[in-house]
């Protein structure tokens, strides 16, 4: 019924371009430019945890081996679970920002690695925004190199968090966004994009669309488990949703249960154009408000968020 597919690490070479051409156009008259090597610089590596919200997260920093931190990128995942201690998510691009002199933090969300807490895949996002603003606090209150200048850099479900963070703090400096969302759910543009790549027949992509629409009404509504069954049937069962949902042909009665009570206590919001959940309210013009460096990349062939 309701599924996002997290973002691929993908591109990240041109991510890292894009990258250092924002934060060296944003330093241009403080300092000279910065020479890029072939191979990445060398790079210290501290595990760091901080606190929010009464939970201890645990992560990675990165910094500049002997060099100033010049700045800091804070690392915000996309939708799904973590391993960044264990998997060192992130390598190359971490370590290519050090050897500009800019140091990097990431961590685990609630309930992934050593963080603590239980992982939600539908935790808010403001949640997730409140962790990006106590783990600003933290670097800033341990005054970590490159502290003095801290930025985001977020990808997918990032592109929600990131702008409810910068509103909230006035002294992060710049935002790097790759293939961040705009307010609407991002999963029907993945469900279309990807059944018009297998060669799915328009009338039947526009069939299981709408009953992947139908589904979320049905939960929304009150709707009974066994009308939810009758009326998403080809969707369910549909060949590439199965292996979205590690071959689960539908959530159980109890699941669904849970997010129907959920959504009848706080009913979601959604677009009426579009049809699609709005994940953020007022998203528009919170980006409006922003007055900082922007730099937004967007892959042409992205099958998971709208470019």
């Amino acid at each position: 019924m309701i599924f996002r597919q997290g973002m691929k690490m993908r591109f990240i070479t041109i991510m890292w371009v894009g990258c250092f051409l924002l934060l060296s156009a944003c330093q241009a008259s403080e300092e000279p430019p910065v020479e890029l090597s072939d191979q990445p610089q060398g790079m210290v590596t501290e595990p760091r945890s901080f606190d929010v919200n009464g939970q201890r997260l645990s992560g990675l920093l990165d910094m500049p081996e002997n060099r100033d931190a010049r700045a800091l990128v804070i690392l915000i995942h996309g939708y799904g679970q973590t391993n960044v201690v264990e998997q060192n998510w992130y390598y190359d691009l971490r370590s290519r920002f050090a050897a500009t002199g800019i140091s990097s933090f990431v961590w685990d969300k609630p309930g992934c690695g050593d963080s603590e807490g239980s992982f939600d895949a539908d935790q808010p996002v403001a949640s997730s925004a409140d962790e990006v603003l106590a783990a600003a606090a933290y670097l800033r209150d341990q005054k970590v190199p490159g502290a003095q200048r801290i930025g985001l850099w977020g990808i997918s479900r990032a592109g929600w968090i990131a702008p409810l963070a910068l509103s909230q703090d006035e002294d992060l400096a710049f935002w790097i966004s790759v293939s961040g969302v705009d307010a609407d759910e991002s999963f029907g543009y993945l469900l279309e994009s990807n059944w018009r790549i297998k060669g799915y027949d328009e009338a039947v992509i526009a069939r299981l669309l709408a009953e992947w629409r139908r589904g979320t009404e049905i939960a929304v509504t009150g709707g009974s488990y066994e009308d939810y069954l009758s009326e998403t049937e080809a969707y369910r069962t549909d060949p590439f949703v199965l292996f979205l949902q590690n071959g689960e042909e539908a959530m159980s009665e109890a699941a669904y249960n849970s997010l129907r009570a959920t959504w009848q206590a706080e009913p979601p919001r959604f677009n009426p154009t579009t049809g699609l959940r709005i994940y953020v309210e007022g998203f528009a013009s919170t980006l409006s408000k922003l007055n900082i460096p922007v730099l937004a990349l967007f892959g042409e062939q992205d099958m998971s968020v709208d470019w």
